[in-house]
C-alpha cells in the first residue's frame, strides 16, 4: 500500500469519526447523564441558546462598613491602651463607631488618634463621647474592595474547573450588585443557589467541652458561658436536628484564608470526606495548634455550623480532612466553596428569573441556515472561479465544518450566540487559505511549470502565508478568550478550533485532494 493511500484512509477515517461525534452530539441529546450542575454533554448551549437562570445579587455592602469599623475600633483600643486610655465606651452601630472617655484628656487622646488614622471623621459627641464615621475616601474604597472580592470568589465558584458551570457570566451591575447569569435547562436550582449564596467562611477551633444538646451544655455553667466563649452546633442534614454542641472560643484558632486547595476524597468506609491543603504559612500555623492541643478535639467549622470535630491524634501540617455526616455531591460543593475562597460579606439573591430556549432555538436556526447558505455560496463561486479546484476547495470547507463541530463536541466547547457568528466567520475565512494557495499555482503554471511542479510549489509557498494570517488571528482569539466572559468566550473559542481545522483542511485536505488527482500524474493541463 502507497503512503498517498495510507494518508487518504487515515483522513478519511477521521473525518468519519468526526462525523459520527458531531451527530451523535445532535441525536442523542436526551441521553445524556448528569455533569456538574447541568445536564449537558458534548457541544453545550449558551445561556442566549438553550436558556438557564438568570440572577441579580445583592452584596450586603453594610456589613463590610460594619466590619471595617470594628477592625478600626480594636486598633484604636490597642493603641489607647499602651498610651493608658481605658475606653469607657466603644460600640459600633451601623456605619457609626462611638467611644467613651473617662475625662476630657482621655478625649483629647482619642481624637488624636483618630485624626492621625486619616480614615475616620468625627460625626459628633455629648460630654466624652465621641461618634466617629468613615471619610467618604475610605468607604468608597471598602466598596469597591468589597465588589471586587465578591466577584471573584463567585466567578471561582461558579467556573471551577471541576464542579463548575461552563460559560456562565458573572459580572457587575451597578454599585452593590452582581449579575450571574447561568446557562443550562435542567439546573439544580438548589444547589447553584446554595452555591451562591454559601459564605464559606472556614474556622478550625478547639473544643472547650461538649454535650449532645445545647441544653445540657448550657447547664453545666448556670451563671453564663464564660467570656469570649460560644456554643456552636452540629446538625443532621436531613432533619437539621443537634448532634452534638460543642463549647468553643468565639475567635477562631485558625481560619481558612491559608486554604490553598480542597478535593473530594473517601476513608476506608467510603464516606465521603473533603480533603485540604494548607500554605506554607498555614501549615506552620495549623501544625503549632494541633501539635499542642494533642488527644483534644478539633471543631472544623463552616459558616457557624460544625462539620466535624475529630480528636487531634498527632501533629498535623499542610494536609487535613474535613469529615461529616453529608453526601458525596455535598462534599464536592463543600470542596469548590473551599476551593474558591470565602465571601468577605453574605450576598442575596434580589431578581430571579427563568430564561426560555424559545429564542434561543430561532437564533441557531438562523445561524445553521446562515452557515449553510455562506457555504454553498462559497462553494458555488470557488468552483465557477477555479473550477474543479474550486470543488476540491469546497470539499475542504465541509471536512472543515465537520472537524469543528467534532471538536467542539469532543472538548464540551459551549456555542453562544457569538459563537455561532464566529462559525459562520470561520465558513467565510476557510476558503482564503485555497485562494491563496490556488492563486500560487496559477503563478507557477504562468510561467511553465508542469502541473506537479506548480502544484507543489504552490503549496510550499503558501504555506508561511497562510500560517501566519492565521497564527495572528489566532493569538487575537486566544486573547479574547483570557481576558473576556461568557458570550465572548464563546465566540473565541469557536474562533480558535475554527482557524486551526480551517489550516489542517487547506493545507493536509486540499493537498491530498491534488495528490489524488492530478498532481501526482504528468497531466499536461489543471482545472484551475
Amino acid at each position: 500500500m502507497s503512503s498517498l493511500q495510507v494518508r487518504t484512509i487515515l483522513i478519511a477515517a477521521l473525518v468519519l469519526l468526526f462525523a459520527f461525534i458531531s451527530g451523535s452530539n445532535f441525536f442523542s441529546k436526551e441521553e445524556r447523564v448528569e455533569s456538574s450542575l447541568l445536564v449537558d454533554d458534548g457541544l453545550r448551549l449558551g445561556l442566549d441558546l438553550q436558556g438557564g437562570i438568570h440572577w441579580v445579587v445583592g452584596v450586603e455592602l453594610d456589613v463590610a462598613i460594619k466590619r471595617e469599623l470594628e477592625y478600626q475600633r480594636d486598633s484604636m483600643i490597642d493603641f489607647l491602651q499602651k498610651d493608658g486610655v481605658a475606653p469607657t465606651l466603644t460600640r459600633v452601630d451601623q456605619a457609626k463607631l462611638t467611644f467613651g472617655a473617662a475625662s476630657d484628656e482621655d478625649a483629647r487622646k482619642i481624637r488624636d488618634l483618630a485624626d492621625e488614622s486619616g480614615i475616620l471623621v468625627e460625626e459628633g459627641s455629648s460630654g466624652n463621647e465621641i461618634t466617629y464615621a468613615l471619610t467618604d475616601e475610605w468607604t468608597n474604597e471598602i466598596h469597591e474592595r468589597t465588589m471586587m472580592q465578591v466577584l471573584e470568589v463567585l466567578r471561582r465558584r461558579i467556573d471551577d474547573p471541576v464542579r463548575g458551570i461552563p460559560d456562565s457570566v458573572v459580572t457587575r451591575q451597578g454599585k452593590d450588585r452582581v449579575l450571574v447569569q447561568i446557562p443550562g435547562g435542567q439546573i439544580d436550582r438548589g444547589r447553584a443557589r446554595q452555591l451562591l449564596k454559601s459564605t464559606g467562611f472556614l474556622e478550625f477551633k478547639i473544643v472547650l467541652a461538649s454535650a449532645g444538646t445545647v441544653k445540657s451544655l448550657e447547664e453545666r455553667f448556670p451563671d453564663g458561658l464564660p467570656e469570649g466563649q460560644i456554643i456552636a452546633t452540629e446538625r443532621d442534614p436531613e432533619t437539621d436536628a443537634v448532634v452534638e454542641a460543642y463549647l468553643v472560643r468565639e475567635a477562631a484558632d485558625l481560619t481558612g484564608d491559608y486554604l490553598v486547595d480542597a478535593r473530594v476524597g473517601f476513608d476506608q468506609q467510603q464516606r465521603s470526606l473533603v480533603n485540604f491543603t494548607f500554605s506554607s504559612e498555614g501549615g506552620d500555623k495549623f501544625g503549632e495548634l494541633t501539635g499542642e492541643n494533642l488527644q483534644k478535639r478539633l471543631a472544623i467549622v463552616l459558616d457557624e455550623n460544625v462539620y466535624s470535630a475529630p480528636t487531634i491524634q498527632s501533629r498535623i501540617t499542610m494536609r487535613g480532612q474535613i469529615s461529616g455526616r453529608f453526601t458525596p455531591q455535598e462534599a464536592a460543593d463543600l470542596a469548590v466553596v473551599l476551593r474558591a475562597g470565602s465571601l468577605s460579606v453574605p450576598v442575596v439573591i434580589e431578581e430571579e428569573r427563568t430564561v426560555g430556549p424559545a429564542l434561543g432555538q430561532d437564533s441557531i436556526d438562523r445561524g445553521t441556515r446562515a452557515a449553510m447558505l455562506g457555504l454553498l455560496l462559497i462553494m458555488v463561486f470557488v468552483m465557477i472561479y477555479y473550477r474543479v479546484s474550486g470543488a476540491y476547495a469546497g470539499v475542504a470547507l465541509t471536512v472543515n465544518l465537520v472537524l469543528l463541530i467534532g471538536l467542539m463536541s469532543l472538548f464540551e466547547a459551549t456555542l453562544t450566540l457569538p459563537g455561532i457568528a464566529g462559525l459562520v466567520l470561520t465558513v467565510g475565512m476557510a476558503v482564503d487559505a485555497n485562494v491563496i494557495i490556488f492563486e500560487r499555482i496559477r503563478e507557477e503554471l504562468r510561467v511553465g511549470k508542469t502541473v506537479r511542479a506548480a502544484v507543489a510549489t504552490g503549496f510550499e509557498k503558501a504555506r508561511w502565508t497562510v500560517l501566519d494570517a492565521n497564527i495572528t488571528t489566532l493569538v487575537t482569539a486566544l486573547l479574547l478568550f483570557e481576558f473576556g466572559t461568557g458570550p465572548i468566550k464563546g465566540f473565541a473559542v469557536t474562533l480558535s478550533i475554527g482557524i486551526l481545522t480551517s489550516v489542517f483542511a487547506a493545507l493536509v485536505v486540499t493537498r491530498l485532494l491534488f495528490e489524488i488527482y492530478p498532481g501526482t500524474r504528468n497531466t499536461g493541463e489543471l482545472s484551475i
